[in-house]
């Protein structure tokens, strides 16, 4: 990468971050592309120059935070811990990071996450998931081989199950009540996949 591209990048993160320090910040849920370029000292051109519109803008914006996710959950799993210790680890980042956001930008980004496209399918959640799905069944192996995750049920399903229990914990009136409980709820999700013994 040479000087400009380098340039260019940290421009790009700059502004990336600004638009996440508003956005996350302010109450009027409103904030305009001039609030942003004042904030990350840029020009207003050089804002659009880069991302096109405020709709690209915050698109990169919730990608960016959950990359920022999937990073530090890819850096828990090459930890190599056991299948309880990292599927609690990764309840716990997952919360760290949600705490680090007020209600206004979690519910501006579910709503932006699962927007339907024509066919009925949400895409940021669907490229979300999959870049999930690799992590989540190394995860389920794990536990497999650990004797933690029952032999019975397949991948498929355990994919489905999670799906459906952090489609569930996505909801506001749920998350911020499970919030305390982490531990309680690994424990019984692990109690409820594990083998009868």
């Amino acid at each position: 990468m040479n000087g400009f591209e380098k340039r260019t990048e940290e421009k790009k993160r700059q502004i990336l971050e600004a638009a996440f320090t508003l956005m996350n910040s302010d109450t009027k849920k409103n904030v305009t592309m001039e609030d942003i370029a004042k904030y990350s000292n840029v020009g207003k051109t050089t804002v659009f120059k880069y991302f096109g519109s405020k709709e690209n803008l915050m698109h990169e914006v919730f990608k960016h935070f959950l990359k920022q996710i999937a990073t530090s959950a890819k850096q828990i799993m090459d930890e190599n811990k056991t299948f309880e210790e990292t599927l609690s680890a990764m309840s716990q980042n997952k919360i760290r990071f949600f705490n680090e956001i007020n209600q206004d930008f979690y519910l501006y980004m579910m709503e932006y996450l699962t927007k339907k496209d024509d066919d009925g399918l949400s895409v940021m959640m669907q490229q979300y998931t999959q870049e999930s799905f690799g992590m989540l069944l190394d995860l389920f192996h794990r536990g497999r081989k650990e004797g933690k995750i029952d032999l019975k049920y397949s991948d498929e399903f355990l994919l489905i199950y999670f799906q459906a229990l952090v489609e569930g914990i996505s909801s506001p009136q749920v998350y911020e009540k499970i919030v305390p409980y982490t531990e309680e709820w690994t424990e019984m999700l692990i109690k409820g996949i594990a083998p009868n013994k």
